[in-house]
């Protein structure tokens, strides 16, 4: 009977384990994402600065929205991430366990039907 709990309780640390991991890749993509509009934010203040383009009010709100936007997008999803990593550990770490207290049968001693 306790094995069919610790069999019933992996099964649910592996499930949430998944979805962790999706989690942490959904995170990785709007990191990339703040990144980039940092980046790109960053590219139109100096192409202003250094005359490239014809600096305007529009275009210089544009550029510090999206480093400011870029910014809070990474900050937010990476301490996100990183608590999604450390709840997927910690799940690992349980899932492990109870592993370790199921009692395994040996199946090499078992004869072969061929």
């Amino acid at each position: 009977m306790l094995d069919d709990n610790a069999h019933a309780e992996i099964e649910r640390l592996e499930d949430e384990i998944e979805a962790l991991a999706a989690r942490v890749e959904n995170c990785r993509k709007f990191i990339l994402a703040g990144q980039i509009a940092i980046a790109g934010g960053g590219l139109v203040l100096a192409a202003m600065l250094f005359g490239v383009l014809r600096p305007d009010l529009a275009s210089m709100a544009g550029g510090m929205a999206a480093i400011i936007g870029g910014i809070v997008a990474f900050g937010s999803n990476n301490s996100t991430a990183k608590e999604a990593k450390r709840e997927m550990a910690k799940a690992e770490a349980e899932r492990a366990a109870l592993i370790e207290q199921i009692e395994l049968r040996d199946v090499t001693l078992a004869p072969t039907l061929h």
